[in-house]
């Protein structure tokens, strides 16, 4: 596997067959589309097809009498537990997507050209920390007296969010430095849900639970720095 970009017998740029190039402008103008009409079409079919469909699924009635009766509570106070819940499910299934991500990750760094036993130590150590995150969001997910093995819609949502992100790193041909990125949207992503979901926790009433995820918030931070850190040290190292 390749370690960074290379030149090559890419010929999908204009600039390498002008003459072509000319040809095919020409035709642009010369041949129009078989179906009459815009993209304003489209978007009319993609609002009406929005304003017919059924939601993703849903946030699962708690299984046990405790949660029933947190569940109570809530709504009597004039709080809206599903909605914490949602969010709960949600960053469950991306931390542990993540641990899968970080697992790949550390494969790909391990088959490259020149593999870096610090790299890999630091992608080890945050996909640890990302286990415990997911362990800590399915224990407060249980002490609200929920099923964290439900997997609610904003979770679903997540799950089809990730894919691209592993598809990109498990990809053979992608080398260290595309991964690296595909894991810098990721943290992004994740950092600003921690903070969402902390807000979400004290406006539900929750305090202790705010106050576990904010560890966890400040572990994502340093995640982040590293994830940049790495990558900036990779690139630039080779730029020079």
């Amino acid at each position: 596997m390749a370690h960074a970009a290379k030149l090559g017998t890419n010929v999908t740029g204009v600039q390498m067959s002008p003459k072509d190039t000319e040809s095919l402008l020409e035709a642009v103008n010369e041949i129009h589309p078989d179906v009459p009409g815009d993209t304003s079409g489209l978007m009319r079919e993609r609002a009406e097809r929005a304003s017919e469909a059924e939601r993703i699924g849903s946030v699962p009635l708690p299984g046990s009498a405790k949660g029933m009766l947190k569940s109570s509570m809530d709504m009597l106070r004039g709080k809206s537990p599903e909605i914490l819940l949602d969010k709960m499910g949600e960053r469950l299934a991306y931390e542990r997507n993540g641990v899968r991500l970080y697992d790949a990750m550390i494969a790909k760094v391990k088959g490259s050209d020149t593999p870096d036993s610090e790299l890999v130590g630091t992608l080890q150590h945050i996909r640890d920390e990302e286990y415990e995150h997911m362990m800590l969001v399915a224990r407060h997910i249980e002490t609200l007296g929920a099923d964290p093995t439900a997997q609610t819609p904003c979770a679903d949502v997540v799950g089809v969010l990730g894919m691209g992100a592993l598809q990109t790193i498990t990809d053979p041909r992608t080398n260290v430095e595309q991964c690296m990125n595909a894991l810098l949207t990721i943290e992004l992503a994740d950092n600003a849900a921690w903070e969402m979901l902390i807000e979400l926790a004290e406006a539900g009433g929750h305090p202790n639970i705010a106050q576990d995820f904010k560890h966890a918030l400040d572990q994502e931070n340093d995640h982040l720095v590293k994830v940049k850190t790495a990558m900036r040290r990779s690139l630039i190292g080779q730029v020079t």
